[in-house]
């Protein structure tokens, strides 16, 4: 089992940075593959960021790409998404996630366990 929180969501203008964080307690954190997804109002959950187990891998939806650079710290149990240039498309809440394979995917449906998310809300 993995409890995941996420926090340092908020309000930031256009054209902002945002750090957002997900502390990880539970199981072996290193041996996971770690995402970050986000739902928008009215709209399903996607994919954003991903890295595997060792960090080595990592990969971005087209939307943010160049933009967004997700990292993990497995001293401190956490991964974290550091977001900039944001735009008010990327108004959303974020989620992250973690899959007990530790590959990297974009597949909702792979990942094991889900935090509660956190608000991020880019005014233009």
């Amino acid at each position: 089992q993995v409890q995941l929180v996420e926090s340092g969501g908020g309000l930031v203008q256009a054209g902002a940075s945002l750090r957002v964080s997900c502390a990880a307690s539970g199981d072996t954190f290193s041996n996971y593959a770690m995402g970050w997804f986000r739902q928008a109002p009215g709209k399903e959950r996607v994919f954003v960021a991903a890295i595997n187990w060792s960090g080595r891998y990592v990969s971005y939806a087209d939307s943010v790409k160049g933009r967004f650079t997700i990292s993990r710290d497995d001293n401190s149990n956490t991964v974290y998404l550091q977001m900039n240039s944001l735009k008010p498309e990327d108004t959303a809440v974020y989620y992250c996630a973690a899959d007990r394979s530790g590959d990297v995917t974009t597949r909702f449906n792979d990942y094991d366990y889900w935090g509660q998310g956190t608000q991020v809300t880019v005014s233009s």
